[in-house]
């Protein structure tokens, strides 16, 4: 098992880039490659509705504060302007529209021009297809199509942290996905981002067997991706802070059938290197895992509560967690998930005790999502709701004591 804390890597340490670093992204090359070139170089965490649920946001919202203090908002901004996200999977209406049939925004590049114009600073992709009409073409996973891509985003003032893209299926690596995912970090690099990864769990498993395995797997992965400069993390839903299956009596195929208390991602945390695996926590999925998860069976069958707290868990693994996915919810008591997703800023998850727990404000970098903006009868809705969400992260203060 890997410590819970250990040293930060060179990859992790510093929470502002070097001079050469910054020189590496903007040439958009490997570390590898530029090194040889050059001889230098709980009780805040939001219950759900089975645990009383916290009140919204403050009620003031502000817009266009860009300033670390607003001394008229009492208190520090819990998000520095540079630091504020989102995943184009919120807009992914957008980019995949036809600009021949609209006068709307579409496409990447009209895209981008539309999130910085509503004050986003970063961008976290979900893959890199578009509209076959928009400029580019419909591909865009490419050497040529990361330079496209690059390109714009400078044009704009963005920079790019990360992507859901391509993980490995094969596990001894097959030579195929091997070579398939030395490309994805090409291009992750000429686009200039830190961090690349998947929106998905690492395995859906419930049993200990399964998560050694997974974790062996994103070492080595992990490791392939530090040698290019590039931090490889995995995204999680609610399932995988559920509670792991280690012992107790074994079920017919003789896997186990009780828990220690520990949950999935826990164990991940415990099992994985830290200087090579890193983590996105979907704010969202973890309380809804907080709301499912809260009482197991123990190995010797008595039933324990153990209430998730994903602030005092990022707290303890600070580092490990470079991205963080930033979606809202409001109460739900019908759908078995405790909430509904809105746009940021219009639900009950209490983000400013979150962001105010959790603390290094400029390690972070927060992706605003709604996985329910875009509209089959209002096209133009999920950029709107985009402004909205930035609007409410720009607005966070830390509260005043």
């Amino acid at each position: 098992m890997y410590p819970e804390h250990s040293a930060p890597s060179r990859t992790d340490a510093a929470t502002t880039d070097t001079p050469d670093e910054g020189l590496r992204r903007t040439l958009g090359v490997g570390r590898r490659s530029f090194l040889s070139t050059c001889t230098a170089v709980a009780a805040g965490a939001v219950a759900a509705p089975v645990f009383g649920a916290a009140p919204a946001l403050a009620q003031d919202r502000g817009r266009g504060h860009d300033h670390d203090h607003d001394h008229g908002h009492g208190g520090q901004v819990l998000v520095p302007p540079h630091k504020r996200g989102i995943i184009l999977y919120t807009v992914r209406d957008a980019t995949a529209r036809d600009p021949l049939s609209t006068d709307l925004p579409s496409g990447f590049r009209e895209v981008f021009k539309q999130l910085a114009r509503h004050g986003y600073r970063q961008v976290e992709f979900a893959g890199y297809r578009q509209h076959a009409n928009a400029p580019g073409g419909a591909d865009l996973e490419s050497v040529q199509g990361a330079k496209l891509l690059r390109a714009w985003l400078d044009d704009y003032g963005l920079r790019a942290q990360g992507n859901h893209g391509f993980i490995p299926s094969s596990w001894p690596l097959s030579t195929a996905d091997l070579d398939t995912f030395k490309k994805h970090l090409e291009i992750a690099n000429i686009i200039g981002m830190d961090h690349m990864g998947t929106g998905g769990d690492p395995t859906g498993s419930s049993y200990r067997a399964d998560w050694d395995v997974a974790a062996d797997k994103w070492n080595a992965l992990g490791e392939i991706a530090r040698r290019e400069g590039i931090k490889l993390y995995t995204h999680n839903h609610d399932g995988a802070y559920g509670f792991l299956l280690d012992g107790g009596p074994l079920d017919s195929q003789g896997r186990p059938t009780r828990s220690s208390g520990i949950r999935k991602l826990e164990y991940f945390l415990k099992v994985t290197d830290p200087r090579v695996v890193w983590l996105e926590m979907d704010i969202f999925w973890a309380h809804v895992a907080q709301y499912k998860f809260h009482t197991y069976t123990a190995h010797d069958g008595s039933t324990r509560e153990n209430v998730f707290d994903p602030a005092r868990l990022v707290a303890r693994n600070n580092k490990r967690y470079p991205l963080f996915h930033a979606k809202d919810g409001v109460v739900s008591t019908t759908n078995g998930m405790g909430y509904e997703m809105v746009p940021f800023g219009t639900g009950v998850i209490d983000y400013t005790t979150f962001f105010s727990r959790i603390g290094e404000r400029n390690y972070h970098n927060p992706m605003v999502e709604d996985d329910n903006s875009p509209s089959a009868t209002d096209p133009g809705q999920s950029l709107r709701e985009a402004k909205i969400s930035y609007d409410n992260m720009a607005a966070l203060r830390k509260r005043r004591h």
